[in-house]
């Protein structure tokens, strides 16, 4: 699967994630089949929120109940590393629900985009897409 994201997609991430340095910024990602199409800003509730991320349980209710309201869908989440590669991190990969959705990490300068598979995380390319 190529996933498919906009320029504006991608300067969000890294905007989110410069404004909430050194802390790790989190989110939800929102879309359709490949294509994210939104973003969804949470609070990092995680008492080290320098080194960990926890997604605001009510961000998540709210959007998953936008979603079943005809939003869009909740296809992923996102998080920055502040001093770390865009990749998991062993405390990611614990946290992981093996459940198929797709990770966002901002790390270094860069985005990349993960699956959360049944034997881990493997990278997901995408296509920046802005038409």
């Amino acid at each position: 699967m190529m996933l498919r994201v906009s320029s504006a997609i991608l300067t969000r991430l890294h905007r989110e994630a410069d404004a909430a340095h050194p802390q790790e910024c989190c989110g939800i990602m929102l879309g359709e089949g490949d294509r994210v199409t939104a973003l969804w800003p949470a609070r990092n509730v995680h008492a080290a929120p320098a080194t960990h991320f926890e997604i605001d349980p009510q961000a998540l209710v709210d959007a998953h109940r936008n979603a079943r309201q005809g939003g869009p869908q909740v296809i992923g989440y996102y998080h920055s590393h502040p001093v770390g590669q865009p990749a998991p991190s062993a405390t990611d990969s614990a946290m992981a629900a093996g459940d198929g959705m797709v990770w966002a990490i901002v790390g270094a300068g860069r985005v990349a985009f993960w699956r959360d598979g049944g034997a881990g995380f493997e990278a997901l390319p995408y296509l920046v897409c802005d038409s």
